[in-house]
């Protein structure tokens, strides 16, 4: 659990999202205890990697309106897509994560039109910074890599059940070595014809965070797991 500093005063929701033609949207439940509205499909898979991060405290979307002068003069209104907050832990102030405040926008969208967006971006950008946040934009590249697949492979053993003394069993070998490899933990625990329960299991562990990784890096037998110190 984090401590009492991992409790914020966050913006709320500033924009419904409604219905729309381009694109998919609806509603996205964040851990299964917030509702979050999403525009697309890109978005929706933001979020997905979001609620994976344990270090992820909460996700805010539509959170603020920034005004900002366009390219004719006039001036406008920018809404952000998302404020995220980052649980704070045992780190000091000097290391502590910044918000991040984020606009998702596919590639091939802001890349045909930055010159016209780039306006209430800087104005984002000076916004964020002026409160201690980050401002950056991600498009697919940040969205939909590596990290994205894993945890949609694991998606699939989320739901699955096994024996809680079996669970206890793997996570205390993983406690006490202080790191153990997905193999290692297979061998140990779940020999012979329980092998392919061992390896449903093992992945079970990881996809509902009672286990990490580098979920960067792609999943196999050498993966290193441990014991998460965010819950």
């Amino acid at each position: 659990m984090g401590n009492s500093c991992d409790e914020v005063q966050s913006p709320r929701q500033m924009r419904r999202i409604g219905t729309t033609r381009r694109s998919v949207s609806g509603i996205y439940a964040f851990r299964g205890e917030t509702a979050i509205q999403f525009e697309s499909t890109l978005e929706r898979d933001f979020l997905i990697r979001k609620e994976f991060c344990l270090t992820v405290l909460e996700v805010i979307p539509q959170p603020i309106q920034i005004p900002f002068v366009a390219n004719n003069g006039q001036t406008y209104t920018y809404t952000p897509d998302f404020l995220v907050y980052y649980r704070l832990g045992n780190m000091g102030y000097g290391e502590y994560p910044k918000p991040l405040l984020v606009e998702v926008k596919p590639y091939t969208e802001w890349k045909q039109h930055w010159r016209e967006w780039l306006p209430k971006w800087k104005a984002a950008y000076r916004y964020a910074k002026e409160q201690g946040w980050d401002f950056h934009i991600h498009d697919e590249s940040r969205i939909r890599d590596q990290v994205l697949e894993n945890i949609r492979f694991l998606d699939r053993y989320k739901r699955t059940q096994f024996p809680i003394e079996e669970t206890q069993c793997v996570i205390e070998s993983v406690r006490q070595m202080g790191g153990a490899p997905f193999h290692y933990l297979l061998a140990k625990h779940f020999m012979g014809i329980y092998k392919p329960e061992g390896v449903a299991h093992i992945w079970h562990l990881l996809a509902t965070r009672q286990l990490d990784c580098d979920i960067s890096l792609p999943l196999n037998d050498f993966t290193e797991l441990w014991v998460p110190t965010y819950e």
